[in-house]
């Protein structure tokens, strides 16, 4: 016989569902990943809901208590994650909501596309320029190569760079490459893009 449901837990899962929503929480507990199965399934999905919509998502680690020793692997495996994936741009913190589950803050699209180089500024203004490859931008539909274009400008623009023209190929390669790294394989996929562009477009706008 199915034991019921304590009623403050299933109080504070109604109110989490309520602020969340399926599609903004990610459960590790129910699929007893490894640890790291966890880390990279955690990852994945924390990229993807940030070139979606950033913001606050709910991530359901379980407390571990059928861990050995009691301690949450997963848990700890998620905890230790956090701080490389703010270094690369993809969260902006997080903190716990309950034993089992901690609430993460997503970075701005426009954090994930500067973090990894914060160098840019140096390489920019020494004159120097990577040989772009235009070519693996050419199968884009025209509507999201112009607003990728636009965004290369704006971000280059933005490091105070006063001639955005000669690295505009080099720039919008690079941008390309980071949001693909995390967007879903989906048959839209051109419209996935375009729509982070355009996320990415209004951040550096507003």
């Amino acid at each position: 016989m199915r034991k019921p449901r304590p009623p403050l837990k299933g109080l504070w899962q109604g109110f989490d569902e309520a602020n969340f929503g399926a599609d903004r929480t990610l459960n590790l507990r129910d699929s007893l990943p490894s640890a790291q199965e966890a880390r990279t399934r955690a990852e994945s999905w924390l990229r993807m809901r940030q070139v979606m919509k950033p913001g606050d998502v709910l991530v359901i680690t379980g407390r571990g208590n059928q861990s050995p020793g009691g301690v949450g692997v997963v848990r700890e495996a998620i905890i230790a994650l956090m701080p490389s994936l703010r270094r690369r741009g993809v969260v902006a913190s997080w903190r716990e909501h309950t034993p089992g589950s901690m609430v993460v803050t997503l970075a701005p699209i426009t954090t994930l596309l500067t973090a990894p180089r914060r160098n840019r500024e140096r390489e920019y203004d020494s004159g120097e320029m990577r040989i772009a490859t235009p070519e693996s931008l050419r199968g884009l539909e025209p509507e999201t190569l112009a607003d990728l274009r636009q965004l290369a400008i704006r971000t280059i623009e933005s490091l105070g760079v006063d001639d955005s023209t000669r690295f505009i190929n080099d720039e919008m390669q690079r941008i390309f490459s980071t949001l693909t790294m995390t967007l879903p394989v989906s048959a839209d996929r051109d419209g996935t893009l375009r729509r982070a562009i355009k996320s990415a477009l209004e951040e550096v706008d507003g």
